[in-house]
């Protein structure tokens, strides 16, 4: 589609701010291609050639009308990143799919991110297979945070930051599910953190 209707773009900026307005996040690319009925490749088009325009912000997967914060001034903004596991580590693979709303009230202002829980080695805490979490976006824990943390590789995991081991001074990750895996927990040279968690929202 090299032809760009400048009526359907101010439709879809519509439909997002009214979406916004309704559902507390931003809608995903396929939520905007199903309700105008195109290809959702072309709404990925749609809303670049939105983007350069200025008539919304639209990079990295990350999607924001204008006058959002007037739109919900008491909410914070908080993209939903995909997944993080509470098991063993793996590759981390953020893509935004929406961006939600939290109120300010019960969260704070952030800055916040939001990630799906995947795993079970967080149980102990609260925090279930497909709960969404919120993370605080912070990189100096303290012990006995909860914390989204890398290792010398780039992998990430949701684990308790349980300090530094005597021996080898490496900081500890703890496992929180001691009826499976013990007293497991990963050692890393160096704790990169890349938030601390901040609520959980149970999933339905």
């Amino acid at each position: 589609m090299q032809h760009k209707d400048p009526e359907l773009m101010k439709r879809i900026n519509t439909f997002i701010g009214e979406f916004y307005l309704d559902h507390d996040r931003t809608p995903s690319t396929t939520e905007i291609a199903r309700q105008f009925e195109i290809s959702r490749s072309s709404a990925q088009r749609y809303l670049v050639a939105m983007d350069q325009r200025g008539m919304l912000f639209y990079q990295g997967g990350k999607l924001a009308v204008e006058k959002m914060e007037k739109l919900r001034p008491d909410r914070a903004q908080a993209p939903l990143v995909g997944s993080v596991p509470c098991g063993e580590m793996t590759y981390e693979e953020e893509n935004v799919e929406c961006v939600m709303t939290l109120p300010k009230a019960i969260f704070g202002a952030g800055p916040f991110y939001i990630l799906h829980a995947s795993g079970d080695s967080m149980e102990d805490e609260g925090i279930e297979n497909g709960d969404l979490v919120v993370i605080r976006q912070e990189t100096d824990p303290k012990k006995g945070d909860l914390v989204v943390a890398l290792d010398a590789e780039n992998r990430n995991t949701l684990k308790k930051y349980s300090g530094k081991d005597r021996k080898s001074g490496k900081a500890i990750l703890k496992y929180c599910n001691k009826a499976v895996y013990g007293d497991k927990a990963i050692l890393v040279k160096e704790l990169v953190c890349q938030g601390v968690v901040s609520h959980v929202i149970k999933k339905k």
